[in-house]
């Protein structure tokens, strides 16, 4: 009998380890924490040429990228129009960098701006005659503003064009942010910016990658300086910069692709460095002028056709990413 009882105990005991392996399985090692998609911000200047809108257009739909484009409005005004703008302390009808070249070319560029609206980018202001505002006052920056948005608005009423159904919508939504002319701010500018209407400015200039501040209700935005050449100077990360590194500012075809070349490498280490990084967002900027025979463009053309399609990574715009922080902050709020 007493050898009975010991086998029910340890039939009991094997049982009970049984239960107790299948309630706790050993533990799998930890994962690594899955990192951040790598945003990837590119912008155009001025906005002017035609054929670029629609190269940056084809781009975007290649790479499935949204690009910022900064629009400087005196381009919706031909000849006949141009006296509509004043800026500040100048005369009606001057402006640093031209206006329209006619009425068919404002027409032809306000659809390449609906187009792209409808395509998803963003549209943002670029201020009006391309002057350095570093010396306005605010109420000056604010004159500037309204120049922007009334001529923006009022585009195809103010040169005789039919107005496309919709164009209202486009025009009330858009123009959320900005850049200045030569990168030159004030404070001043700071304090109209809120008071105009614009959640972001992208006039900045840093030492590296860094994630924009929000200041006052306006995320700012900076290029960053990046590592070029042979030597790896640090330039800002901005097509006109190379170019004047490269050829002093002068138009110097690049016969042998050096320039493209040093251009390309210096925009992939930037991005290699916080691909495998922090993953900071990686902040790229152009012009709508081909400098140095389109090289600087080419050298976009190949960067982004590299690594605006990988699945970590978001070639998007500065509309998109604000939007996305700040739905982030709002969940945040709620939640917490």
């Amino acid at each position: 009998m007493l050898r009975s009882y010991r086998v029910l105990a340890l039939s009991l005991a094997a049982i009970a380890a049984a239960q107790s392996a299948l309630a706790d399985p050993p533990k799998a090692p930890s994962s690594a924490p899955t990192k951040p998609k790598q945003i990837v911000l590119i912008s155009f200047d001025a906005a002017r040429e035609i054929s670029q809108w629609q190269r940056s257009r084809a781009l975007a739909k290649r790479t499935g990228a949204h690009f910022t484009y900064f629009l400087s409005c005196v381009f919706l005004l031909s000849p006949d129009t141009r006296q509509l703008y004043t800026g500040p302390g100048k005369a009606a009808g001057k402006s640093n960098v031209g206006f329209g070249a006619s009425k068919q070319d404002v027409a032809d560029r306000l659809e390449q701006v609906r187009l792209a609206a409808a395509e998803g980018h963003d549209i943002g202001s670029h201020a009006c005659g391309h002057f350095d505002g570093k010396a306005w006052s605010k109420a000056d920056w604010l004159a500037e503003f309204a120049s922007v948005r009334r001529i923006f608005e009022n585009a195809f009423a103010i040169n005789g064009i039919p107005e496309p159904a919709g164009w209202r919508d486009v025009a009330h939504h858009a123009l959320v942010g900005f850049r200045a002319p030569y990168l030159s701010t004030n404070k001043a500018l700071y304090e109209a910016l809120p008071e105009a209407g614009f959640q972001y400015d992208a006039s900045g200039v840093s030492k590296g990658p860094t994630l924009p501040p929000t200041v006052n209700g306006t995320t700012r935005f900076a290029l960053p300086l990046i590592a070029e050449g042979p030597k790896a100077k640090p330039v800002v990360a901005m097509d006109y910069n190379l170019f004047v590194r490269h050829s002093g500012g002068f138009e110097r075809a690049d016969k042998d692709g050096a320039f493209a070349e040093r251009a390309y490498q210096a925009f992939r280490a930037a991005f290699e460095a916080q691909y495998n990084g922090k993953r900071l967002p990686l902040e790229l900027g152009f012009h709508f002028t081909p400098m140095n025979g389109g090289t600087y463009w080419n050298a976009l053309e190949r960067f982004a056709g590299e690594v605006c399609v990988k699945t970590d990574v978001e070639c998007i715009s500065f509309r998109d990413y604000v939007a996305r922080q700040r739905a982030g902050q709002s969940k945040a709020a709620v939640g917490g």
